[in-house]
């Protein structure tokens, strides 16, 4: 098969999208080309028989050139791909779907986020299947919608031999208003009032810089700084997390459900306990683990995993990691696209 992937970003050092630079090598794997159309390219190293095309983002270019850019390699390309994979981005479908319908090309759009609009209904409409992760996403009632796993790279993402401090907590992910970092840290100040001892680690950086929120953020943390219960760290390149997770006992994600956070996925495989507000875990993890949107409740969920005897916490541990192998490795997901798309 000779695929096309349209997606946002080829760059290992992207702390969001570097991923995805994992999938697009297993996809290598089992493909006799992949063309990779890119809104942004930065540092990457694949396989000889992966080409990337920049729409040109890093150089600063109009949005007008990005749908020129676009129309001028699906175009030039066009001979050279059987099937497209869209990731994330529904306007891929919407510029090009029709177009790739046509040529007969077989159309997956992978969309995962929990709001959606018309042009997702069209997208969706267009696209031959729909891809998604979670339940509680918008596009999981369409009638070609398929749930899939999220695709962790269980040889990358692996628990250390050393232990990591059993008060450890990590928190990783952009800090916006979404993540819900505000009510993470006031579940860290009602730990502090009840007299638990912990440390947590936050890693992450806020979409834009001037958020007013992100503003609140950091007068909300600074107590907590400045008596050395929390260290803030910039956002860091996917492929150096997983030495950050492992080194952690517990990962706190309190994102509410409507997509399965592969950070989640990420911290299972590298063997922390999770503490979630995500629903999709409910029977994977204690369900005192998953917990509801508020500082009480995920208060609750920290000091419950802090509980744990070391049995209790392997067991969880374990489980975990197993899920994660079983359930929603990278290999698993692209043997499934694979049977998605008819090779």
């Amino acid at each position: 098969m000779r695929l096309l992937i349209t997606t946002q970003a080829v760059d290992l050092d992207d702390p969001v999208l570097g991923f995805f630079h994992r999938w697009i090598e297993e996809f290598a794997k089992h493909c006799e080309s992949v063309s990779v159309i890119c809104l942004k390219e930065g540092r990457h190293n694949l396989p000889k028989n992966v080409s990337v095309y920049s729409l040109g983002k890093e150089g600063g270019v109009s949005r007008f050139k990005y749908v020129v850019r676009f129309y001028k390699y699906i175009w030039a390309l066009r001979g050279e791909y059987d099937a497209v994979f869209a990731h994330m981005n529904q306007e891929y479908v919407l510029l090009g779907g029709v177009f790739w319908r046509m040529w007969g090309k077989r159309i997956i759009l992978w969309r995962n986020h929990k709001m959606g609009s018309w042009k997702t209904h069209v997208a969706a409409y267009i696209a031959h299947t729909v891809c998604f992760t979670s339940p509680a996403t918008y596009v999981a009632g369409f009638k070609n919608a398929v749930k899939m796993p999220i695709g962790i790279d269980i040889r990358v993402f692996v628990p250390q031999t050393e232990k990591p401090t059993p008060s450890s907590i990590l928190f990783l992910g952009r800090i916006d208003e979404v993540k819900k970092p505000l009510i993470f840290i006031d579940a860290l100040k009602q730990l502090l009032r009840e007299g638990v001892d912990f440390h947590a680690d936050i890693y992450g950086d806020p979409t834009y810089q001037n958020d007013p929120f992100f503003t609140a953020f950091k007068l909300a943390v600074q107590p907590l700084v400045d008596t050395g219960h929390v260290t803030l760290y910039s956002s860091i390149a996917n492929d150096q997390t997983p030495t950050i997770y492992a080194q952690h006992a517990i990962y706190v994600n309190v994102t509410p459900s409507g997509s399965f956070d592969k950070t989640i996925g990420e911290a299972m495989a590298c063997g922390c306990i999770v503490v979630v507000a995500n629903e999709i875990l409910r029977g994977v993890i204690p369900d005192p683990l998953i917990v509801a949107d508020s500082a009480d409740s995920t208060a609750r969920g920290i000091r419950v995993a802090f509980n744990f005897s070391e049995l209790e916490r392997e067991d969880v541990v374990h489980a975990s990691r197993r899920y994660i192998e079983h359930e929603h490795s990278l290999t698993y997901l692209v043997g499934r696209l694979q049977s998605i798309l008819g090779v």
